[in-house]
Order: structure tokens, then C-alpha cells, then sequence
């Protein structure tokens, strides 16, 4: 008997009240809240591939809040609040496991911006602790904490409530959701343009026929930009791949996950036991989802130096996702010169972390028309205002 499937993918209708472009994490998320807080229900979220299979299918599922600027650690907080809240809003498992992030420290200047990290931190009441190499040690017992090492590990940040979450089953668990709300998933619909009427965005141009709509909202990864451009519209953001690879499966060694920025290598052993890995963006702008070997090989002899034992493991696949990234490397969220279009975008490599939080505060922002409270930090005019939120440079790592 073929099972009953999670949602229903349907035909596009003539409009929409809202139209979401993106069926990733946090157009689906952004839909789900749009229906169940704010009861608007007549929303397709259009997807040019099938559901889900963009970024969402290509992350590392690191999930965390302990960021040094108050707006981000608002935002990724208030992610995490919800995160905590997902299996039961959703009837869901999502694996989400809260085993604790460790963010390594090599240097005396990781050090002094760690433990300013921290403190920042817990001013804005997130959990967060300073470790001594003999408590990383004794967390990570598989770690090398040798001062022979070129980069040796001279402690780290810890945040004990953050974690992972499978992300093929917060995707599907959001569409379910949205889908018992009455939201249409339109799959095979790729959006090329947009209806205009004076400054105002009514509809989008689909390879299945334009589709009216009062309000549309862009989500989609890497492709936002292009979609914008069409409108006039020149959002700052560059496109860049993102690596990432799993080994084969292994026994437990590795129950938190370990995030080193120096030498650029992060961390964490999923269920069924493969080490999940990813490393930083490639230098060079492209739309390719693969592997970049330069990229893995640098960040293979960062696990390795770092945990001894993983030389003995075999590399299983390798892939890329596409991040935009903003000039101070975070997100843009809310409003837009034009009527009815909201965008939200430029998160670089910190996307999935805030997937329930970027979906809650955009949702309220197109239902209210006005910027939530978190995203207001996040609004396009900052880049000519000057009031950036440089998270990457302040804190040594925008993951």
C-alpha cells in the first residue's frame, strides 16, 4: 500500500492574498506562521525544483544563538526559543538534539573576543560559558589539545542549548503544517518575473503562467538577487558556494559538535553516524553545487590536525549549497521600495540556524506591513545609512 504522503502538491490557482517564492526552510516557515499566527491561509509558496531541495537539502544542521551583536543574538535567540518549541507546534520529530556547541579558540585574539562573547552573551540572558582546554578535553575527549599544534586549542566558547536538527524533517514537517492550514506547495513553478502596477509588485511571471498576488515575498537562496534585478531592484549580495561532506558510518566518538574558526573546520556526528563537516565559502562568486576540492582538502587537514582519530575515516560525499552574503554578512529582512514585495535574504552562512526565527519575523512583517521588532536592525536602507551589523568581523565567525 503506498503510504498517505505528508502534503499535497497542488496546481497554481489565479492569486494568491500571498505568494512565497523559496520552499526552503524559511519559505516554508514564513508560510506556516503567515496561516497559524496571523490566519492568512490563501498563500502558495511557489518552487521551481521540488520542496525543500536547495539549500535545505545541502546544510550541516548546526543550530546555535551565542552571537555578539545584540541584533543577532536576538534574532538567532528567538530562533532557538521556537526550535525549542518545533516537534510539539508541528507533531513532528525533527531530531533536534540540544547536545551543546563548542566554538574553539587558537589565539590570543580568539581568546580575548571568546570570552567577550560570552559575556555579551549572558548580558542578553543566552546561555553561554568559557572553557579551559582541560574542559574541552574532557568534553571532547577524542580532541587534540597539544601545544605542539600549529593552531593549538587554547579553550573555547560554549552554548549547552544549542545543537542540530535534521533537516529533511523540519522541511517536511513545516510543509504538513502549512498544508493542514490550507497553504498551496506548488512545485515545478519556477517564478522569472514579476506583475507591476506602478510601484507596486501584484503578481509574478511563472513558467506555469502568471499568478496574481496581494503581498509576494522572496525567499529564495542565491536567487533572490536575480529576481530583484528584474524589478530594478540591485540588492548587495554576492553568491558564493558553500562546502560541506559526510563520511561513511561510524561508532560514536562525537556527541556536541566542535566549531573551529582559525583553522575552519566544524563538526558533528549525526544518528545514524556520520561525521557531518563543513568549512567556509569559496573566495570566487558561482551557482555550483559541488565540491571544491581546494576548499575540502584545506578543511580535511583541519580535522584531522585537530582530532587524530578521523584519519581512519572515509570521506563519503561532498557538496556545495549557495549563500548570498551581504556586505556585513548578515541577513536582509522586511520591506522593499516596492509595495507588496518583502524580501529576505543575505544570510550567508548562517541560514538554517535561524529557519523557525526568519519565518516568524517575516511572516509578521508581510501580515503587519511594517518591520518586526528583531528584523528593523536587518532593513535594506542600512547599507546606505552605515548602521551595519559586521557579525563576521566582530565575532571571527558569521556560521
Amino acid at each position: 500500500m503506498t503510504p498517505e504522503p505528508l502534503w499535497r502538491t497542488r496546481e497554481p490557482a489565479a492569486g494568491y492574498d500571498v505568494v512565497v517564492v523559496g520552499s526552503g526552510g524559511h519559505g516554508l516557515a514564513t508560510a506556516y506562521y503567515l496561516a497559524r499566527d496571523h490566519g492568512v491561509r490563501d498563500v502558495a509558496v511557489l518552487e521551481r525544483g521540488w520542496l525543500a531541495g536547495g539549500n535545505m537539502a545541502r546544510n550541516t544542521q548546526i543550530i546555535r544563538s551565542n552571537y555578539l551583536w545584540d541584533a543577532s543574538a536576538g534574532i538567532y535567540e528567538h530562533a532557538l526559543k521556537l526550535w525549542e518549541e518545533l516537534e510539539g507546534d508541528l507533531g513532528r520529530d525533527v531530531r533536534f538534539s540540544q547536545r551543546g556547541v563548542l566554538n574553539l579558540a587558537h589565539t590570543t585574539h580568539d581568546v580575548r573576543e571568546s570570552v567577550r562573547r560570552v559575556n555579551a552573551n549572558r548580558l542578553n540572558g543566552i546561555d553561554a560559558e568559557w572553557l579551559t582546554p582541560d574542559e574541552v578535553k574532557k568534553l571532547v575527549p577524542i580532541i587534540n589539545t597539544s601545544p605542539d599544534l600549529r593552531y593549538p586549542v587554547m579553550g573555547a566558547t560554549y552554548q549547552p542549548r544549542a545543537g542540530i536538527a535534521d533537516h529533511d524533517q523540519v522541511a517536511w514537517g513545516l510543509a504538513a503544517a502549512a498544508d493542514r492550514l490550507g497553504v498551496h506547495l506548488i512545485e515545478d513553478c519556477e517564478v522569472t518575473g514579476f506583475q507591476r502596477s506602478g510601484d507596486a509588485v501584484t503578481g509574478v511571471q511563472t513558467s506555469r503562467g502568471p499568478i496574481a498576488a496581494g503581498k509576494v515575498a522572496l525567499c529564495a537562496a542565491g536567487h533572490t538577487s536575480v529576481l530583484a534585478d528584474t524589478l530594478g531592484l540591485r540588492l548587495p549580495l554576492q553568491s558564493h558556494p558553500l562546502q560541506a561532506l559526510v563520511t561513511q558510518l561510524l561508532e560514536p566518538v562525537l556527541d556536541t559538535v566542535v566549531m573551529s574558526n582559525t583553522v575552519h573546520v566544524y563538526v558533528s556526528q549525526v544518528d545514524k553516524g556520520e561525521l557531518v563537516m563543513g568549512a567556509g565559502i569559496d573566495g570566487y562568486n558561482g551557482y555550483g553545487r559541488r565540491g571544491s576540492f581546494s576548499t575540502i582538502e584545506h578543511e580535511l587537514a583541519a580535522a584531522v590536525a585537530l582530532y587524530p582519530i578521523f584519519a581512519h575515516a572515509h570521506l563519503l560525499r561532498t557538496w556545495g549549497g549557495i549563500v548570498d552574503v551581504s556586505p556585513d554578512a548578515s541577513p536582509i529582512i522586511g520591506l522593499t521600495p516596492f509595495d507588496g514585495l518583502y524580501i529576505n535574504c543575505g544570510w550567508g552562512t548562517g541560514g538554517y540556524k535561524a529557519t523557525p526565527g526568519a519565518g516568524h519575523v517575516l511572516a509578521d512583517t508581510i501580515a503587519n506591513d511594517r518591520p518586526h521588532p528583531l528584523a528593523e536592525p536587518y532593513a535594506l536602507d542600512r547599507f546606505t545609512s552605515g548602521a551595519l551589523i559586521d557579525e563576521h568581523g566582530a565575532a571571527a565567525v558569521a556560521h
